[in-house]
């Protein structure tokens, strides 16, 4: 499963990239907004720091004007993945974007027939939101299955870019179920490496350690 890291902090996806652990970015204007920074700046500089998709969401809401957006938001790098909304308009500007070969990510999806919209209309990657439905006692993760059923079924290779990540349980499931990606906070991702056991058998070797002064150096 690839990692994208849902955020416009800089320093954060440099910590994760040199480890290896950023296959993608996610981020949209209120994220950028935050950092008190210029959006088309701040993506330039992230494109520029991760080999893999960065999606960049336009902010209109009619067809023209989000296809205008997204060549806009191309013109900053190549890795450059156009973020839209899972509506008519939206599918249109994907459609209108993908024909001419360009990445899409289709977002704002809670459900597998708007998955299967997204597919058709040429969407590479189609995001689902976990969390959001967890909010309304909606399984999110019952959403990934059906979705990675249904283009199991027909062969459709939009990928499945799991979103609104909020646990590590959320990983774990997306994982287990074949999305092709999760995007999550650098928070959510770090804290992928805890259990207590581990906290627990270190500090045991630790002290076994001192208690027989070894040292390598």
């Amino acid at each position: 499963m690839k990692f994208f890291v849902d955020t416009a902090e800089i320093d954060a996806i440099a910590e994760l990239n040199a480890l290896g652990m950023v296959d993608g970015v996610t981020t949209n204007p209120s994220l950028i907004k935050k950092s008190g920074r210029d959006i088309l700046e701040v993506t330039k500089e992230i494109c520029d720091l991760v080999d893999g998709p960065v999606s960049a969401e336009v902010t209109a809401t009619d067809a023209d004007q989000m296809i205008a957006e997204g060549r806009k938001l191309l013109e900053i790098a190549e890795n450059i993945a156009v973020k839209v909304p899972l509506t008519w308009d939206g599918l249109k500007a994907c459609k209108n974007l993908t024909d001419d070969g360009h990445m899409v990510n289709v977002t704002l999806c809670f459900s597998a027939n708007q998955a299967l919209l997204a597919a058709k209309a040429g969407a590479t990657f189609i995001s689902p939101f976990l969390g959001r439905l967890d909010d309304i006692n909606i399984d999110g993760t019952d959403l990934i299955a059906d979705i990675r059923q249904v283009y199991d079924n027909y062969g459709y290779e939009t990928q499945i870019l799991a979103a609104s990540i909020r646990t590590v349980n959320h990983v774990t499931q997306c994982a287990l179920i074949g999305a092709d990606v999760m995007t999550a906070p650098p928070g959510v991702i770090k804290s992928m490496i805890n259990h207590p056991l581990t906290d627990k058998g270190l500090d045991a070797f630790l002290a076994d350690i001192k208690a027989a002064d070894i040292k390598i150096l």
